[in-house]
């Protein structure tokens, strides 16, 4: 574990395949080194059905000779790092040039960071891990109405990255994760219905207790039994905060700044524009303490910071590494996310859809005639026109109530006016790695029988 938990040895090997790629040729180059260490447990009614443990680290580097970059990569502790950085420079010389190519620009990097508090030491053993899915899935069996388990489990892991650049950077960051899940079954033959929750964070003393998260997943699977089909209308639709968050999703990957860069969103002209209602906000924080997604600095070396992507119902900004920011004559927002084998690209890291004013009741209880989701399938979702098709399943509100579950439903709209009618509720908590309140959207169509 104390070699894990040493991030020198990640620096030191970057800083050797840096050196060997200046002295073969490269002008600049950053170097990736990404540990990661997984330990697993699977369970179905009280039987483990397998233990799982992987291990090892990966280093890639990136090389630039003038505007011409190639990346490379390995697995192989024994690998000669002169011969792995002599092909990365001989790959990078018969590539075109990139007139973006290039390293973060040195005044954007990070030179010293908070401690974001995403390291747990003592992860679990397998002894503990089993009991935790154990009991996840006993009070999952113990709900009236589950008929079986659809299997439990729960991992630790550790994982982390350093990063070294010619430009003068040198960081590492470690992080750990527990988590556990289960899914009930409720019914019999063709009538059963299953549902799941689960529960994952970087310390695991903060992890629901298994007891709840076993006695939700059994209760929203009974919950689903005997559905039933809706005429086709159009009503306003309420997301569960699960599926809300997705709608956050959604956002995000029409703001990224490669998809703004090809033309290939639906809201690449849109930006300082009211895309949502006043008060709305969309926010990524990567420096969030114990976040799942937190980190110092971004795949570049850039400072992590909050970034408001929609403030006050605006649209404030896209998601950049460099090189989109480069394309678009902006400047990075520190979002690059990286693996060893290739170029940073953008992405969000915690993201979140800010709490209303609202409660959850009072949003239920002021629609008439209208869908509860509470789960969706598919991926229907055009990013180039903003079209929205999703099957769905959830339950039918009546006069302010959830009444009866309904199945084999699709919601449809664009994503340009569910942005625009949505109202979020004061119910948000931090979860997952996108996480959003209960949702309210106005005027989406349900198609039904």
């Amino acid at each position: 574990m104390s070699d894990l938990l040493d991030t020198r040895i990640l620096i030191d090997q970057a800083h050797r395949l840096a050196a060997a790629a200046r002295q073969a040729g490269a002008d600049a180059c950053d170097v990736v080194a990404v540990r990661g260490m997984s330990l697993s447990v699977q369970l179905r009614e009280g039987k483990v059905e397998g233990t799982e443990r992987s291990e090892g680290d990966d280093i890639g580097l990136r090389v630039f000779v003038g505007r011409r970059s190639a990346s490379v990569s390995s697995n192989d502790p024994r690998e000669d790092v002169a011969a792995l950085a002599e092909r990365a420079v001989a790959i990078a010389r018969a590539t075109p040039e990139d007139p973006v190519a290039g390293l973060a620009d040195p005044a954007d990097l990070a030179r010293g960071w908070e401690d974001l508090d995403l390291l747990d030491p003592n992860l679990a053993s397998v002894g503990e891990l089993e009991e935790l899915a154990r009991r996840a899935e006993a009070a999952a069996l113990g709900v009236a109405g589950v008929s079986r388990s659809g299997g439990a489990a729960a991992g630790t892991g550790l994982g982390g990255f350093a990063l070294v650049t010619s430009t003068g950077f040198e960081g590492a960051v470690l992080y750990s994760n527990t988590s556990f899940q289960v899914t009930a079954i409720a019914g019999e033959g063709t009538g059963m219905e299953r549902d799941s929750d689960y529960s994952v964070v970087c310390h695991r003393n903060d992890l629901e207790t298994p007891e709840a998260i076993g006695a939700s997943a059994g209760e929203r699977a009974v919950k689903r039994l005997n559905p039933r089909k809706v005429e086709t209308r159009k009503v306003p639709v309420v997301f569960d905060p699960r599926m809300a968050a997705s709608l956050a999703g959604h956002l995000a990957a029409a703001v990224n700044g490669q998809s703004i860069a090809r033309k290939t969103s639906f809201l690449r002209d849109r930006l300082g524009e009211r895309l949502f209602k006043s008060g709305v906000a969309i926010i990524d924080d990567p420096t969030r303490r114990r976040g799942l997604a937190s980190r110092p600095f971004d795949g570049e070396g850039v400072a992590a910071r909050r970034l408001a992507l929609v403030e006050d119902g605006v649209l404030k900004s896209w998601v950049l590494d460099t090189t989109t920011a480069r394309e678009l004559g902006l400047k990075t927002t520190g979002h690059a996310s990286r693996g060893v084998g290739g170029a940073p690209s953008p992405g969000t890291t915690n993201l979140h859809l800010a709490a209303g004013t609202e409660t959850r009741a009072a949003l239920i209880g002021a629609v008439k005639d209208g869908l509860y989701v509470t789960d969706m399938i598919g991926s229907g979702v055009n990013m180039v026109t903003g079209d929205y098709s999703r099957g769905c399943s959830g339950f039918w509100i009546e006069n302010g109530e959830l009444t009866y579950p309904v199945a084999e439903i699709t919601i449809a709209g664009n994503l340009a006016d569910i942005f625009l009618n949505m109202t979020p509720a004061d119910d948000l908590s931090f979860r997952h790695y996108v996480n959003a309140p209960t949702v309210l959207v106005e005027g989406l169509t349900v198609a039904g029988r």
